[in-house]
């Protein structure tokens, strides 16, 4: 008999891993990748980056504007001067704004201002200031920015 139990107990086993394998759950097949009849398109190539529409040529610091709006530029000054940011463009553009911001050696903010740019071609756009009772002597730092971003920067000297 013990046979025949031994016998049972197999075929209980085997019945069960039947019934098991049986009841699992069948996986969702993948799709099949479609048929490839025609090749895949080759990427786009990228658009080159648009060229900047404004774009600042020099920054000269002087004491005196000329009829075309140029400024002589000038390493010296006098307390007494008014000095004269000059910021070329090229370019177009409407309603931008050219910031000029004049810095003391010791980082101390001596004069800020701007102004509105409004150009189809090359120009020129000047800043001034002033100051009555006049500038103290030492080194400064005109900086320029265009829409904020920085564009230049000419150092002096007032003596």
């Amino acid at each position: 008999m013990k046979k025949t139990s031994l016998s049972s107990a197999l075929m209980i086993a085997v019945i069960g891993a039947v019934a098991l394998v049986g009841c699992k759950k069948k996986e969702e097949e993948a799709a099949p990748p479609p048929a490839a009849s025609t090749p895949a398109p080759a990427p786009a190539p990228m658009a080159e980056p648009a060229a900047p529409a404004l774009s600042v040529t020099s920054v000269t610091v002087g004491n005196t504007v000329a009829a075309d709006q140029s400024v002589a530029p000038v390493a010296m000054l006098g307390t007494k001067d008014k000095i004269v940011v000059s910021v070329k463009t090229s370019g177009t553009a409407n309603n931008v704004t050219v910031g000029a911001k004049l810095t003391y050696q010791d980082g101390q903010v001596a004069g800020e201002q701007s102004a509105t740019l409004n150009a189809t071609d090359t120009g020129t756009t000047n800043v001034e200031f002033t100051k009555p009772s006049g500038w103290p002597a030492g080194k400064y730092t005109a900086d320029v920015t265009v829409d904020g971003k920085s564009a230049g920067s000419q150092q002096f000297e007032v003596k």
